[in-house]
Order: structure tokens, then C-alpha cells, then sequence
């Protein structure tokens, strides 16, 4: 047969009628058993399976779950976590034959995206990613009925579910290991303060430093962005001795991976003249040079766990916050002990500039590119 086989095909091969097929296919009762035997070993002949459109029509579901992003398309594939995260998603989904239906809009048109997949029931739920501070879209899919898991911290999931995990056992061990290694100048590379995850990475940066007892180095945006942790490394390099950092945590692995180039472009040695560390452990981390040091964050994980809960809140019309595994620190090359043997005194650090690329702040676009 060139063509998938039917349910008129399998009745015909049967002898019986499309009723009677759909009714043996779907387990209901009101035939003898002698004919659905003989309905399924027809089905399994012609080699029939079930259309999952069919189905999630007939049992009034759009067999697919909604993610939005208000981002640029370049920015997608930026960065290797989110790749991961729709990998999670996917691998629960394929299983069963649903799909993923992925909008990417501009911010002013957010809104009315989510109203155009309630409306036209494109999608059965959605998850929530990049929550904001004072985040509208909890209240949104709450006044379209759509079922929605937020993707973060439950502090800004507004009674919805939320699928997230504890940065702050990361940071530190991370600031804890860069103490005991000597450094006390610890600078911190942000997110975007808009995003609540990146607020929480620097509130767990900062915790970190006063557990360990240090005062807090400097903070500067790095957007989540290659161009913003390379320009807010230059910054940071480029600072009087006595304010210099040793050591840099970034909140994510694309601005770490960024800033390790530009301080190797500037003739500084990392880890021995600077340390690194980033975060969500990203695949290219370990192949950097040095190895990255960075906080697995376990994207793959983390977006099977979100459809599962959101399959928890579609069927049963809520769910329990989720709380993943904490995130924690993997230990690369980029992290080493702080330059010179008096490490509470200002290091001299040597700045080359006659091999550095430079870096713009007009070139610099600062916008989230991690999930949560």
C-alpha cells in the first residue's frame, strides 16, 4: 500500500464496519470479542496506527503545548542552553506524538499572541519562560483559561505552577573556592535585572561573597550576551589596581565564554592572572580554553520536568511547584589560585591591548538568553 492505511481500510480488510473498527481501535465495549480480534490482527496486518491529530480532535485537545518567546530569532541559537531546554521538551513530547508550537515575537505583540492560541485552541497549555518583575503573563493565561507552568522561581509565578531550582549552592561554592584559592576581588557579571533569574543569580552572587566574608567586587551588565560579557570584561580589566577583580562570575556561560576570549586577547593568562566562572554548565564549556568552570543548570532536564507538570496542571487543573535539583558548581581549568603571594594586596595585572578586538557599547545588545 503506497499510502498510510485508514480505518475504512481495516474495516474492509475485516469485514466490518468503520464503526465497529473505531470501536475496537479505542477499546470500547459492545463487541464480541471474536471480531475485535479479528479488527486488530487487520490492523496489524495493513501495519494501521493511530493519526494523533484524529485523536486529540476527537477527544476536543490540540495535542500540542505553546511556548513564546519575545526575543530575536538570532538570539535562539546563541546560546547553547536554550537549544537544550526545547531538547527536554522535545523528548517528552516526541514520545507521544504531540508538538510543540513555538511563536517568536516582539514584546508589544506577546500579548496578543497568547490571546491568538486560546482563541484558536492551538495549544492545550503553555510554558512560561523569561519571567519578568511584576511579570503579566501568570494574570493572562488565568483570564484566557489557558493552562500555563511557569518556568523559574514560584516567587513571581502569580499561584501558577513553577518548575525551578536553587542557584544559591553554586555561587557558593563558587565564591567559597575562589576564597580559599586567595582571591578577595570577586566581580560579578549580570543579566538583565528585568529577568528574575538574572536578579536572583546576583542576590545569590551577593550572598555568596558576604557568607565568605568578602566585600562585594563589581557588578556590571553583561545583557546574558556575548557582546555584553566581553564588553563588561574589557570594563572590568581596565579598572584602577586596587579595584581590579581576580576573579569574575558571570551569569551565564555565553558572557563567560566571551569574557575568557577578550582577557586572553588583552596577554592575560587565565586562570593566573584571571579566574572565570560561568553558569549552566553549557556542552561548550568543557571544550573552551581552559575548561570553563561553570554551575550546571541541567536544561534538558529542566524542560522535560516543565512539560510534565504542565501535563499535571492540563489534566488535573493544577500542580505542585517543582523543585529541580539545586544547581552546582563544576570545577574546570578556568578557576586557579589568585596572582602573587600577598593576595589581600592589589595585584599588578598588565593589560596588552595590541591584539584586543575592540568592543563598542553602541555594538553592545543587551537581551536574555537563557530560559529561566
Amino acid at each position: 500500500m503506497d499510502r498510510r492505511p485508514t480505518i475504512a481500510d481495516v474495516a474492509k480488510r475485516a469485514g466490518v464496519s468503520r464503526s465497529s473498527v473505531s470501536f475496537a481501535l479505542n477499546d470500547r465495549p459492545g463487541l464480541a470479542e471474536e471480531t475485535k480480534r479479528r479488527i486488530l490482527a487487520a490492523a496489524q496486518e495493513l501495519g494501521w496506527r493511530p493519526s494523533r491529530p484524529a485523536q486529540a480532535l476527537s477527544r476536543g485537545v490540540a495535542g500540542a503545548l505553546g511556548l513564546v518567546l519575545a526575543r530575536d530569532t538570532a538570539a535562539i541559537g546563541a546560546d547553547p542552553f536554550f537549544p537544550a531546554f526545547i531538547a527536554g521538551i522535545e523528548s517528552v513530547l516526541a514520545r507521544r506524538g504531540d508538538a510543540l508550537v513555538l511563536h517568536v515575537t516582539e514584546p508589544a505583540d506577546e500579548e496578543a499572541t497568547y490571546r491568538r492560541l486560546a482563541a484558536d485552541r492551538r495549544v492545550d497549555g503553555v510554558l512560561l519562560t523569561d519571567l519578568r518583575v511584576d511579570d503579566p503573563r501568570p494574570a493572562l493565561t488565568g483570564e484566557l483559561g489557558l493552562p500555563a507552568v511557569v518556568v523559574g522561581d514560584p516567587g513571581g509565578a502569580g499561584g501558577l505552577c513553577a518548575v525551578g531550582l536553587d542557584d544559591r549552592p553554586a555561587f557558593a561554592a563558587a565564591v567559597r573556592e575562589l576564597a580559599a584559592l586567595g582571591h578577595r576581588r570577586i566581580a560579578h557579571v549580570a543579566g538583565p535585572q528585568e529577568f528574575r533569574h538574572a536578579r536572583r543569580r546576583r542576590e545569590s552572587w551577593e550572598l555568596a561573597m558576604r557568607e565568605a566574608g568578602l566585600p562585594e567586587g563589581p557588578v556590571l551588565p553583561g545583557g546574558f550576551t556575548a557582546a555584553g560579557g566581553a564588553l563588561a570584561t574589557r570594563e572590568l580589566l581596565t579598572l584602577a589596581p586596587d579595584r581590579r577583580p581576580t576573579a569574575v562570575i558571570y551569569a551565564n556561560d555565553l558572557s563567560a565564554t566571551a569574557g575568557l576570549a577578550v582577557a586572553q586577547r588583552l596577554g592575560l593568562s587565565v586562570p593566573g592572572d584571571l579566574s572565570i566562572v560561568g553558569y549552566d554548565d553549557t556542552p561548550l564549556a568543557e571544550y573552551t580554553h581552559p575548561p570553563l568552570a561553570s554551575a550546571r543548570a541541567d536544561a534538558l532536564g529542566w524542560g522535560a520536568a516543565a512539560v510534565r507538570a504542565l501535563d499535571e496542571v492540563i489534566a488535573q487543573g493544577r500542580a505542585d511547584d517543582v523543585a529541580l535539583p539545586p544547581a552546582e558548581l563544576v570545577r574546570r581549568g578556568s578557576m586557579g589560585p589568585a596572582p602573587g603571594a600577598d593576595t589581600d594586596a592589589p595585584t599588578p595585572i598588565t593589560v596588552t591591548t595590541s591584539t584586543a578586538t575592540p568592543i563598542t557599547t553602541a555594538a553592545t545588545t543587551v537581551r536574555n538568553e537563557t530560559p529561566c
